[in-house]
């Protein structure tokens, strides 16, 4: 007669496999983490516009739907390729990935494409696939061109995994999607963010972020051929901190931001390591303000830290632009690019809401009422309007210039280029101030 284990023993049973699973996990880790790699170096600008230069478009055209978390990478002829994802709502099983390219010179966006979708990505991971999620652009050692965005095949984000397909010609065309395995135990709760970067020896660093249980950020390092090799913790799960982004000083040093998502006072949260990653500091609330939104920043060649937010503890009805010029223990404000926070502070009707949004748009004709409709869609309910300005993602192209994306009500993904010589005079008029 077959050995019956009672019901306490099964389950003490299957708590004993559990903990040898991560016991051996750990061990596997110890004893097989790959040598240590310094930060690449922040890249020279190469001589670029010396005029001071500031201009904004929109890089999505789809109207009445909703877009959100758009990216940004420059391509090798320095045209930049930008990616979002848009559907009827965040979560529905009609979003899609997109993307469109920006030509510098004339100062033209593409025609938006998709190229993610998912029942694609459901066919070539051979699991099912409830919606996707934020698209991360990243540039290989080898030149590939890599995107990295989120899946959920059950439950909300908090159950959510990264997928990757890459491309050999800048992004015309893409291979089929691939899981990114992150975690021995259900591969479940990865979402990226922030922008990825490279180590010295040609691997990647990937920062992504949890949300099952507990929130908290970690940073993957990644092979020449996408596996994971390594991974560090760069926050704790109480702290409430998500989607961070790594901002590279020197071959050694490098300073993380996050996102708040815990209790008041909220600030950005900031963690540093000064031996390339293998150790980082306990995260600690900088000056920055933070309505539990994200944020974007890069490092200047000149080593001075630049960054994008929402910057109030409430709200995301304005994005401002800092600067930092003591590695990010103080920061100075410059520029508004986006302010309605006092027309924020009462409720708006439609009417008085789409009068706003015509201003701000500054174009007549159906592409100006077809953006009033779309944000009316995403940011009116009973009567009451707001609005957002969020999700931004910043970079620095090898010509030295500085181009923005970012939510814009929900409903469109707007750009934004400045020169180095516009950040300069921003620069010099705010210290006129003091």
């Amino acid at each position: 007669m077959p050995l019956r284990l009672r019901p306490a023993r099964r389950h003490r049973g299957l708590l004993v496999c559990i903990i040898a699973i991560a016991f051996g996990a750990a061990f596997y880790k110890v004893y097989k983490t790959p040598p240590a790699a310094s930060f690449q170096p922040v890249p020279a600008a190469v001589s670029g516009n010396s005029e001071p230069l500031l201009y904004s478009d929109f890089a999505s055209s789809r109207q009445l739907i909703q877009t959100h978390a758009a990216s940004l990478i420059e391509l090798k002829n320095g045209h930049l390729r930008a990616f979002w994802f848009s559907g009827s709502r965040e979560g529905a099983r009609d979003v899609e990935i997109h993307t469109a390219v920006f030509d510098p010179v004339r100062r033209q966006w593409s025609t938006e494409q998709s190229i993610a979708t998912r029942s694609g990505t459901q066919q070539a991971l051979v699991r099912y696939i409830s919606k996707l999620g934020n698209p991360v652009p990243a540039r290989a050692a080898d030149g590939t061109l890599w995107l990295y965005y989120v899946t959920v095949s059950i439950g909300g984000w908090a159950g959510s995994s990264i997928a990757a397909i890459t491309s050999q010609d800048e992004g015309v065309t893409w291979s089929r999607a691939r899981r990114l395995v992150s975690s021995p135990f259900f591969n479940i709760s990865t979402l990226v963010k922030g922008a990825p970067f490279l180590y010295s020896d040609g691997t990647m660093g990937l920062p992504v972020y949890h949300e099952f249980i507990s929130k908290f950020g970690e940073l993957l390092r990644l092979d020449k051929t996408g596996a994971v090799i390594d991974k560090q913790r760069l926050s704790a799960g109480g702290e409430g901190a998500l989607q961070p982004v790594v901002l590279t000083q020197s071959p050694r040093d490098a300073l993380v931001l996050m996102r708040h998502s815990g209790a008041a006072p909220r600030r950005v949260l900031g963690t540093a390591t000064h031996d390339a990653g293998q150790h980082w500091s306990r995260p600690a609330p900088t000056a920055l303000p933070n309505p539990d939104a994200a944020l974007a920043a890069v490092t200047l060649t000149d080593g001075r830290l630049l960054a994008i937010l929402n910057d109030a503890e409430q709200g995301r009805d304005a994005l401002a632009l800092v600067i930092s010029a003591d590695g990010g223990a103080n920061w100075k404000k410059l520029y508004r690019f986006e302010d309605q926070s006092a027309a924020g502070e009462s409720a708006l009707n439609p009417a008085h809401y789409s009068k706003i949004v015509e201003e701000m748009v500054g174009r007549a004709g159906p592409e100006s009422q077809g953006k009033v409709k779309s944000a009316q869609r995403q940011m009116c309910k009973e009567q009451s309007c707001r609005f957002e300005f969020s999700y931004p993602y910043l970079i620095k192209t090898q010509s030295g210039e500085l181009h923005l994306v970012y939510t814009w009500n929900r409903s469109f993904i707007k750009h934004v280029a400045f020169t180095q010589a516009w950040l300069d005079q921003r620069v010099r008029d705010s210290d006129g101030l003091h």
